[in-house]
């Protein structure tokens, strides 16, 4: 996004009704043209991770199961997005959300995603409706949902949830957790 900041991004060439206040002086004393500066504005998003706490997530032929790794790429995806001072919160579900890691963008925050994350195992069958009705239900604001799952339930009620989020104006992204087998 272009905005206020102080990371300048590019020129570009000077439209009738532009701001005045934001021509290059510099740039039109040497070339006689008015150009633009434009800067990247910051922005702050929320990211919320959802990983499937689902009985099928325990199958694993390796050394991690399925569960073991999405909380792993979970936890990555945290520890980046803190990084970035970006809000996370987590939730672990299977038919409900069990455990909910409210938002917070402190840099402590991941002890605390890691410890919620590491408690729980992974039980019971998949309501991905419900579970995606209900984050889509709690989230004010606009979002990057990251849903952690081996997928293994009703497409249609997949689609069904996403198409909730979507038209709610949230960013979704799928982790598909396959065991290597």
């Amino acid at each position: 996004y272009f905005g206020q900041s102080t990371e300048f991004v590019q020129h570009r060439g000077y439209v009738a009704g532009d701001d005045s206040r934001r021509i290059d002086w510099k740039v039109w004393s040497r070339s006689d043209r008015y150009y633009i500066k434009q800067y990247e504005e910051d922005t702050n998003v929320r990211v919320v991770l959802l990983v499937d706490g689902s009985e099928s997530m325990e199958f694993g032929t390796g050394p991690l199961t399925k569960f073991d790794y999405g909380r792993t790429v979970a936890a990555a995806l945290a520890l980046l997005s803190l990084r970035q001072n970006d809000s996370v919160s987590a939730a672990l579900f299977d038919t409900e959300i069990r455990s909910l890691i409210p938002g917070s963008s402190r840099h402590n925050h991941l002890q605390t995603i890691l410890a919620g994350l590491s408690e729980e195992r992974a039980t019971g069958e998949t309501d991905i409706t419900m579970v995606l009705r209900r984050a889509a239900e709690s989230m004010n604001h606009r979002s990057i949902v990251v849903l952690v799952s081996d997928l293994l339930c009703d497409r249609d009620a997949l689609f069904k949830g996403l198409q909730m989020l979507r038209q709610r104006k949230h960013e979704v992204l799928i982790m598909h957790v396959m065991d290597d087998q």
